[in-house]
C-alpha cells in the first residue's frame, strides 16, 4: 500500500492535507512546552547570570518552526506524490531545522523544565564514560561530515527512497536519519574546536558537502530516466511528468540547499575573521603592557 492515503492531486486537496501523525506532533508539543517551562524558570532564577540569550530562543523557534512545516503541514503529504516536494521536505529538516535548533542549544533550558533531582540525574548521563566518549566521537567533525554524506546518499538509492512510499516504518527511519545526521553535522561545525584550526576545518567540510549534495542533485537533475518508479502515474495532476518532476527535486537540492551552505559558510568566515581580530589585538595589548 502506498504510504499516505487520501494524496493530495490538486491545491484544494492540498490545503487540507494536513498530517497530524500522534508520535509527530507529540513531540512537537512535549520539546516546546520543555522549552517554553525551562526558559521561565531560568529567567526566574537568575535572569543576569544564567538566562539564555534571547536570539538562541529565536533560532529555537525557528528549528521548531521548520519540524512542523516539514512534518506536520501538507508539505509532508505532498511528497507523497512529488518527488520535488519530498526533497523540499528533507532539505527544511537538514538546512533549515537542524542548524536553528543547534544555534538555540535547547538541552541545557530542557534541563531545568524538570525537578531540580531529576535534571541532575538526566545531565549526569552526560558524565558516563562510554556516554562521554561515544558523544565526543560521533561529534569529531570528520565523523559527523561522514556520518552526514553517508545517510543522505543511502537513502537516495532507488531501492530504498521507493521503500520510503511503501512503509510507513521505513519513512520514518529515513526521516530520522537525515535530521539526526544533520544534526550531529551541524553541531560538530558550530560547537566544535574554535580559533583558527577551528573555523578553517568547518568551512572545508561545508564546502565538501555542499560539492557531493549538489553533485547528487545535478545527477537527478541531468538524468535521462526516472530513478523512482512509484511517482510514476502521481504527478501528472500537477503538470509534471515524472521525470520533469524528478529533474525539479534535483535542482532544489542542487541550487537552493547550495545557497544555504554558502550563506553558512560566509558566516563561518566572518567568525573567522572576528577570531582573528580578537587574537591581534590580545597580541597587541600583551605587547604594550
Amino acid at each position: 500500500m502506498i504510504l499516505h492515503e487520501g494524496q493530495p492531486h490538486n491545491w484544494q486537496e492540498l490545503a487540507h492535507a494536513w498530517s497530524f501523525e500522534p508520535l509527530v506532533v507529540g513531540s512537537l508539543v512535549l520539546t516546546a512546552g520543555l522549552f517554553a517551562l525551562g526558559w521561565w524558570r531560568l529567567r526566574q532564577e537568575a535572569p543576569e547570570r544564567r538566562s539564555p540569550r534571547t536570539w538562541e530562543a529565536i533560532c529555537f523557534a525557528g528549528g521548531w518552526l521548520g519540524l512542523f512545516v516539514a512534518l506536520v503541514s501538507p508539505l509532508h503529504a505532498w511528497g507523497s506524490v512529488l518527488f520535488s516536494a519530498h526533497m523540499t521536505q528533507h532539505e527544511v529538516l537538514m538546512l533549515v531545522a537542524a542548524p536553528l535548533l543547534v544555534l538555540g542549544r535547547p538541552l541545557v533550558v530542557f534541563l531545568w523544565a524538570f525537578p531540580v533531582n531529576w535534571s541532575r540525574r538526566i545531565g549526569n548521563i552526560g558524565k558516563i564514560a562510554v556516554v562521554n566518549r561515544t558523544w565526543r566521537w560521533l561529534t569529531i567533525p570528520l565523523v559527523a561530515w561522514l556520518t552526514h554524506a553517508i545517510a543522505l546518499w543511502t537513502w537516495h538509492v532507488p531501492v530504498l527512497f521507493d521503500a520510503v512510499l511503501h512503509n510507513e516504518w521505513i519513512h520514518t527511519l529515513q526521516h530520522l536519519s537525515f535530521l539526526l545526521s544533520a544534526l550531529l553535522f551541524w553541531w560538530a561545525l558550530i560547537h566544535g574546536p574554535q580559533g583558527a584550526m577551528g573555523y578553517g576545518a568547518a568551512l572545508l567540510y561545508l564546502f565538501t558537502t555542499s560539492i557531493h549534495s549538489g553533485a547528487l542533485g545535478a545527477l537527478l537533475t541531468v538524468a535521462g530516466s526516472v530513478w523512482y518508479p512509484s511517482y510514476i502515474g502521481l504527478t501528472s495532476s500537477w503538470g509534471l511528468t515524472p521525470l520533469e518532476d524528478q529533474q525539479l527535486g534535483g535542482l532544489i537540492m542542487w541550487i537552493p540547499a547550495g545557497l544555504v551552505y554558502v550563506i553558512a559558510g560566509l558566516a563561518l568566515f566572518a567568525g573567522w575573521l572576528r577570531e582573528a581580530d580578537v587574537r591581534a589585538a590580545k597580541r597587541e595589548r600583551a605587547r604594550v603592557f
